[in-house]
């Protein structure tokens, strides 16, 4: 079916394409009244505005982009990403923005997209994620001079707006907490080594850990999966100096662990204590009730996209820091056995 163009919307409105554009576009040069007929035939016909035209117009395209380095399959069952989404977008709806989302399957891939999207006008702004060290798509978008935003911590954002939250912050209150129900052995699940939080979440826990004096802190990554999670879990369970308490750096790798905890005849928390970061509904439906470092993502999202708004509109954004992720123990923590 042809696409309906500027001439189909003209010829029925008995104008010129040069008035359809004006009025289209909300500029002066045609009557009110013209004005929402050619408006009327516009979106009756489903004209929309072609994006490499709008570009070498210079008109917004009332969308911005997102790129997701992560496989598709994970994407469906991580609360995080899900709840960050939907953040983001109370934001833009409610100022007729769009989200443009693209999976990509490496960094070299995500920059091609930024590319592509600039090009050809499609997003007025981008949103960052999964900051790494020395990242090559922050130059890349530095280059590319669209407003963006980095969800991440200011040290690698280059030129770029930072949205982030005190990780350091939250391993300290959470490693105290354990070590004052008395657990000497704590480990860590942390995700990949590559990403700046999981490395800056790793210092503080080494840290804290050193600071009080533990006996053990273990660290080990993992790509997020409730797969990798387990196995890490049984790997350290079944070490001859197992740890008393373990902290995951997701609600699905936490999950995970206690059911291959409990496989190999622990009790949680009797003998296994969890704690799991950024809470969410299944943090709390499962037996025991997940202790966990809380926040408000889908807040965390909306500030992201109410900074990157604002620097579309030209103006002046700094640094953004959000609440740090706060614990609320539940059942899944208790004293170390004796």
């Amino acid at each position: 079916m042809k696409r309906p163009t500027i001439a189909d919307i003209a010829r029925r409105a008995g104008v010129s394409k040069v008035a359809v554009s004006y009025a289209l576009n909300d500029r002066p040069g045609v009557s009110e009244a013209k004005r929402a007929v050619i408006k009327a035939i516009a979106e009756e016909i489903g004209w929309r505005p072609n994006s490499a035209a709008r570009a070498l117009s210079g008109a917004r395209a009332h969308s911005v982009g997102l790129t997701l380095c992560r496989p598709a399959r994970i994407l469906g069952v991580e609360p995080f990403f899900m709840e960050l989404i939907s953040g983001i977008e109370s934001e833009l709806s409610g100022r007729s923005y769009a989200l443009m989302l693209q999976v990509v399957s490496d960094p070299e891939q995500e920059m091609e997209v930024y590319r592509r999207w600039s090009g050809e006008g499609r997003v007025d702004g981008l949103i960052l994620v999964d900051l790494r060290f020395a990242d090559p798509r922050v130059t890349e978008l530095e280059e590319l001079g669209l407003p963006a935003v980095v969800i991440g911590h200011p040290s690698e954002a280059g030129t770029l707006t930072p949205v982030w939250s005190d990780d350091a912050a939250a391993v300290r209150e959470t490693v105290e907490y354990l070590a004052a129900l008395g657990h000497r052995r704590v480990a860590r699940v942390a995700g990949l080594p590559e990403l700046v939080h999981t490395v800056l979440r790793d210092q503080a826990f080494t840290a804290v850990c050193e600071e009080l004096g533990l006996d053990q802190h273990t660290i080990m990554h993992t790509d997020y999966t409730g797969e990798d999670g387990a196995r890490a879990t049984r790997r350290l369970v079944g070490s001859p100096a197992r740890p008393t308490a373990i902290v995951y750096d997701n609600d699905i790798m936490a999950v995970a662990g206690m059911s291959a905890a409990q496989e190999m005849r622990l009790d949680v928390p009797g003998d296994l204590s969890i704690v799991a970061w950024d809470d969410s509904p299944l943090s709390q439906v499962v037996r025991p009730a997940l202790s966990a470092l809380t926040r408000d993502i889908p807040a965390y999202g909306a500030h992201a996209a109410r900074t990157l708004l604002s620097l579309i509109a030209g103006e002046r954004v700094g640094a953004v820091e959000d609440r740090a992720p706060r614990l609320v123990p539940r059942g899944s923590t208790a004293p170390p056995p004796p």
